[in-house]
């Protein structure tokens, strides 16, 4: 199973950066920002759809994260970044594990609170953000 979820998430992150890239070519961040697009009903229902389980996973990390700034590094790359974070997160916890390892070892082990990928992450996304 861990071997499953390893590639899963691999595949989600590929899925997104071409889900991304594609729209990135056709119109940029900050055009669709300013578009009527955006405030069209079901594109809200979308994002508070998203935005909330984003939180609903951060839920998760923060009890998993052992200091506040990790929790907080995790916090601004998830809501920046959504399921790039997210997909990133779980291929940092399902590789800490040996492939035939039990599952229970990625649910229930607690970290010290490692600081190198959510500042990557959250450094990554803050320069996305300004040059969009």
């Amino acid at each position: 199973m861990v071997l499953f979820l390893r590639f899963l998430f691999i595949a989600i992150i590929a899925a997104m950066l071409w889900a991304t890239g594609t729209a990135s070519l056709q119109q940029s961040l900050g055009d669709f920002a300013r578009s009527a697009t955006i405030r069209d009903p079901w594109v809200i229902a979308t994002l508070f759809d998203a935005y909330f389980a984003f939180l609903a996973f951060f839920v998760w990390v923060a009890w998993k994260e052992g200091t506040m700034l990790a929790r907080a590094l995790w916090f601004i790359a998830l809501m920046l970044l959504g399921n790039f974070a997210i997909a990133a997160f779980m291929l940092r916890e399902l590789f800490a594990v040996p492939t035939t390892g039990p599952l229970t070892d990625v649910f229930t082990r607690r970290n010290p609170g490692h600081l190198f990928l959510p500042s990557l992450l959250t450094g990554l996304s803050v320069a996305v953000y300004w040059l969009a």
